[in-house]
């Protein structure tokens, strides 16, 4: 009897390797050659399962998505119901910035598909599509009249810390500071 495969499990063992080759040497490395060694799988096998870099890196960007995805409900859950809206947004930007080495592979890995769609238009597509809903999310629940130019900046401000924290220029400590002090002025606190 043949060998049932889990195609799904296979497309996420080369999204993992390509994220770590991607953490690792950069985005500028991440080839099949380099990803089929990483998974430690053929590079035939990475082709029967994605044509191109593009499916690849778009995959890979799903993965990342869903595991903030996964962090940020957990986070929002423990608040419980209808926690203060500062609160909410900070326990989210909080959960999405790489703090921890857990969380800094995934924040590589959005950051070289952000500059990787930076020059092919044509990738960015999900990516549009998400920043749009989480514009829409944040200004839903900001008190402020302009309050989607307010959630655009604070989804900038949060970009900006991110890309801070994994060049080493800031700490945990100070993008928290950074963030709580601009959630104070959005808010009106003092």
């Amino acid at each position: 009897m043949p060998k049932k495969v889990d195609h799904q499990e296979r497309r996420t063992l080369i999204a993992d390797a390509l994220m770590q080759v991607a953490a690792d040497q950069g985005l500028e490395a991440v080839s099949l050659r380099h990803v089929a060694a990483a998974a430690g799988v053929s590079p035939g096998m990475v082709q029967h399962y994605f044509r191109t870099k593009d499916e690849m890196m778009a995959f890979a960007l799903a993965v990342v998505r869903d595991r903030n995805e996964v962090r940020v409900t957990e986070a929002l859950t423990e608040l419980g119901d209808n926690p203060p809206p500062r609160l909410m947004l900070r326990t989210l930007i909080a959960t999405l910035l790489p703090l921890d080495e857990r969380t800094r592979e995934d924040g590589r890995v959005a950051l070289a598909f952000l500059a990787y769609t930076a020059v092919r238009p044509a990738a960015a597509s999900t990516l549009r599509a998400e920043t749009t809903q989480m514009v829409d999310f944040i200004a839903g629940v900001l008190p402020a009249p302009h309050a989607h130019d307010t959630a655009a900046g604070l989804l900038a401000l949060m970009e900006g810390l991110g890309v801070y924290l994994l060049g080493g220029h800031y700490t945990a400590k100070q993008a928290l500071s950074a963030l709580d002090t601009h959630l104070d002025l959005v808010f009106g606190l003092d």
